[in-house]
């Protein structure tokens, strides 16, 4: 696998090698040690799945600490505008954003370290996404920032008129507003 920096360096799109043939195709979608040695030494303890319809937007979520989770996001079938935002008061890159597309086409994933919020939109019907977190969900630290907030100007890659949210999803609050992670804070007790 392939380990890619972005713009944020603590967020990072992974790309497996896939080896195909006529029979179909092979793949290693996560090797500890390659993962610890180049990205973070993360131990992952609880896997999530969803599946949505074109349209669909979920976040920007995060959780608080103790409960802040780091997530690796992959896509098995359809595609997604995979985005990470750093919620980290005093990081030299606070209220910046990655975006990739991430599909079962392509493969790749994204590894979105604690203290930045996540969201998504999906591109595809049918979308078919996984992560893998390495703190438990923790409903009680949920928190959230709204994913049209104009400090942020995501560009999520749909018409605003086809963007399908969750009633919650409509009513967080601004990023400005938001419970926020300090730069300085140990995240990983």
């Amino acid at each position: 696998m392939n380990i890619n920096k972005t713009e944020i360096p603590e967020v990072v799109i992974i790309e497996p090698i896939v080896r195909g043939d006529s029979r179909g195709y092979f793949m290693e979608s996560f090797l500890k040690e390659k993962f610890e040695r180049e990205v973070k030494s993360t131990i992952f303890v609880q896997e999530n799945e969803s599946i949505s319809s074109y349209g669909v937007l979920r976040g920007l979520h995060y959780q608080l600490s103790p409960f802040s989770q780091s997530k690796l996001i992959r896509v098995v079938t359809g595609k997604i505008l995979d985005v990470a935002v750093d919620i980290r008061k005093n990081s030299p890159t606070f209220g910046k954003w990655v975006a990739t597309v991430l599909s079962g086409e392509n493969k790749r994933q994204l590894f979105v370290p604690r203290g930045f919020a996540h969201g998504f939109s999906v591109l595809e019907n049918d979308t078919v996404v996984q992560y893998k977190t390495d703190n438990y969900y923790a409903p009680e630290f949920e928190a959230a920032i709204r994913w049209n907030d104009p400090a942020l100007s995501i560009d999520w890659g749909l018409p605003v008129s086809d963007i399908k949210l969750s009633e919650k999803d409509k009513y967080h609050p601004m990023l400005a507003d938001a419970k926020l992670f300090d730069y300085n804070e140990n995240l990983y007790g």
